[in-house]
């Protein structure tokens, strides 16, 4: 398999799961930007969407989209990082990654384009609704999103609520979004995963 990838993006959270299973894909980096790989290949020709993650399989078939990606890389050990054989819990896996994809992925988008005054001001509020539901969402104590294990959705929702950081955004005023943050963020899977992608220096 390859797992193409670009540093710091959504992708990041495909590498912390394989990292969780003790897997490596092949990891090729990819300019989102020249829509070329670091092998000099045309991107589009992967996804024509030109955005990552993609995964390459095996067999020369392409995955694209996190809400496809992840579960398909945590069926690979069933019930290791997502729930199996459950239906419900299954369900809320889902409903998990489609709230993290177009909800809260979608609302941080904006703001890697550096928007200023009154604009940036919109799409602050917009932001603010989504982690003010993740906020809540973590109200009853829960380690995890989805309770007690650590899960696929843990991985992407690590990877984008970690950018708010980059763009100014504190959560000194939602202590149950920072803490889960820092307690994601300490797991060995993270931390080689930031280290991998140039943005941890390795201890």
């Amino acid at each position: 398999m390859k797992l193409y990838y670009s540093p710091g993006a959504c992708s990041m959270a495909s590498r912390i799961v394989f990292n969780e299973l003790g897997q490596q894909p092949e990891f090729v980096r990819t300019d989102i930007y020249a829509k070329r790989t670091e092998d000099g290949r045309d991107f589009r020709e992967i996804n024509p969407l030109g955005y990552v993650p993609a995964l390459e399989l095996d067999g020369g078939e392409v995955l694209i989209e996190n809400g496809a990606i992840l579960p398909y890389i945590a069926s690979l050990k069933p019930g290791a990082v997502a729930p199996s054989g459950d239906a419900l819990a299954e369900a809320k896996l889902h409903q998990a990654l489609a709230f993290l994809s177009s909800e809260l992925h979608k609302a941080f988008g904006p703001f890697f384009g550096k928007p200023e005054g009154a604009a940036r001001e919109a799409l602050l509020k917009r932001l603010d609704t989504r982690l003010d539901y993740v906020e809540q969402h973590f109200g009853d104590g829960r380690e995890y999103w989805l309770g007690d294990d650590f899960t696929v959705a843990d991985a992407l929702a690590f990877v984008i609520l970690s950018w708010a950081g980059h763009f100014g955004i504190s959560y000194a005023d939602r202590p149950n979004i920072a803490r889960y943050v820092e307690r994601i963020g300490r797991r060995e899977s993270v931390r080689k995963a930031l280290e991998a992608e140039g943005l941890l220096q390795a201890a």
